[in-house]
């Protein structure tokens, strides 16, 4: 048998739709992805990062880039993660990333995406994240925003879906918009996820909510109770999921 290896075949981004943008941000988000090599290992978790990326969110964007590299410091010693960045915004604008184990290429990543106005694309996350874990196990999904302008009905059927494999979702939410918490504590109750809000005041704790994610995400719940901090026993206390995993 020869040692040549045969290539295997470039898979450089992930499409939650069709849409595709000629804006040169996205163009150069896509080269990033196609450059940077999956990390692989066994019992490495996989998580999904969720973006709003509309207008609303453009005050928050930067503490979003600076707090995702807690989630990969967290799990330093205790294991590998593997994320991807998914992220939605402008007119039926989204995108995703290869999964990556590189705190600084994936802030790079985020550093290139502007925020623009849109509508919410929830729905689209949620069925990207049910097929991205039937080729591949996804132990979480975190998403982030604050609003939400779709089907709740439809929202919920995802959502529901994603519990029953095994996904829970991880919801924070920025802001106090009464419809989109209903939406959001749904997402997290039928997924047998989390829901928590943040604002800019609160970063340092979502930082360490993130982590906890993290934590869960390479570990399940042993691994939250093993650590024992004051946010890995919070996400205990809010996670709606199974103690057996």
């Amino acid at each position: 048998m020869s040692d040549k290896k045969t290539p295997a075949p470039r898979r450089a981004e992930t499409k939650p739709s069709e849409t595709r943008s000629p804006s040169g941000a996205i163009d150069a988000f896509v080269r990033q992805a196609r450059a940077l090599a999956p990390m692989r290992g066994t019992g490495s978790g996989r998580l999904i990062l969720a973006l709003d990326a509309t207008m609303s969110r453009q005050p928050t964007w930067d503490l979003a880039c600076k707090l995702q590299a807690e989630m990969f410091d967290a799990v330093d010693k205790a294991g590998s993660l593997n994320v991807q960045l998914v992220y939605f915004r402008g007119f039926g604008e989204s995108r995703a990333s290869r999964f990556v184990r590189d705190t600084e290429a994936l802030q790079t990543l985020m550093t290139k995406i502007d925020c623009r106005g849109g509508h919410t694309q929830i729905s689209k996350v949620l069925a990207h994240a049910l097929k991205e874990t039937s080729r591949e196990k996804v132990n979480a999904l975190v998403y982030i925003g604050d609003a939400m302008e779709e089907s709740v009905d439809d929202l919920s059927d995802k959502a529901g879906r994603l519990g029953l494999s095994g996904v829970p979702v991880f919801v924070f939410q920025e802001g106090h918009d009464p419809i989109a918490e209903r939406a959001f504590r749904e997402i997290a109750r039928l997924s047998k996820g989390a829901w928590f809000r943040f604002d800019s005041r609160s970063a340092a704790e979502l930082g360490k909510l993130l982590s906890a994610v993290a934590v869960y995400a390479t570990g399940g719940f042993k691994a939250l109770s093993d650590r024992n901090r004051p946010e890995d026993r919070r996400m205990l206390e809010h996670l709606h999921g199974d103690r057996d995993r």
